[in-house]
């Protein structure tokens, strides 16, 4: 799934894809926003992305559903 992160006052985001579900992704913000903590999420590659709290601008957490590549039967 594709995550985008937006820090404020930095002029590009932060863009990573996660094996993590939507749901997970969604409630480790959540509850990372509500208790003024650091946001602490893994990458596909098994690399950590910390962002504290304070500091998130937004968050677009994009869809599960994988697409099919290549030339198969329609």
């Amino acid at each position: 799934m594709d995550i985008e992160l937006g820090i404020r006052n930095v002029s590009r985001p932060v863009n990573f894809t996660s094996d993590q579900s939507a749901d997970v992704v969604s409630s480790t913000i959540s509850d990372a926003v509500a208790s003024h903590s650091i946001i602490d999420l893994t990458d596909s590659k098994g690399r950590r992305i910390l962002v504290p709290s304070e500091a998130l601008g937004y968050a677009l957490i994009g869809s599960e559903t994988k697409h099919a590549v290549g030339f198969g039967a329609l």
